[in-house]
């Protein structure tokens, strides 16, 4: 039996930010080692179960993938100094900028890239689960045809 947000299990509030640590940690793997691919690809599918239905739902049929770096072609386009200087991206047409009668050729992409992700990890002490979900959702919002713009000003916002 699957409980309901706001019931009691073991003394946690189903929903709750402790009862989704708890339940994030299952799922989690604790690291010794730098994280691989595979444990960056879990972390991200754990945020992305995690992002309210109304923004998951329509972000559903995006790709997530999980790369070492940006490639050369990335690098050339984005005018990067540094390939640690990339921490996502997305590939893909807007939600805004999409229409009917479009057909998609190939599927929209979220690119995470590890060893800049766990570059700014190690700078930043940052926790590393909040770090690929920021990634994840900031790249989410530009499938929702937010601007890199946008983003920041929401953020300082909240």
């Amino acid at each position: 039996m699957i409980p309901l947000p706001g019931a009691a299990v073991n003394g946690f509030t189903v929903g709750g930010p402790l009862y989704k640590l708890i339940a994030m940690s299952r799922v989690i793997p604790h690291f010794n080692a730098p994280p691989t691919l595979a444990d960056i690809e879990t972390i991200a599918a754990a945020a992305f179960a995690e992002i309210p239905g109304e923004l998951r739902l329509p972000a559903a049929d995006v790709v997530i993938r999980v790369e070492e770096f940006p490639d050369e072609e990335i690098e050339t386009q984005m005018d990067l100094e540094s390939p640690f200087d990339l921490l996502g991206l997305y590939r893909g047409t807007a939600l805004t900028r999409q229409s009917a009668a479009d057909t998609p050729v190939t599927p929209d992409v979220i690119l995470l890239f590890r060893r800049p992700i766990l570059d700014y990890w190690c700078e930043t002490s940052e926790d590393l689960v909040s770090l690929v979900k920021h990634v994840l959702i900031h790249e989410i919002g530009h499938h929702f045809g937010f601007s890199d713009e946008d983003m920041e000003r929401i953020e300082d916002e909240c």
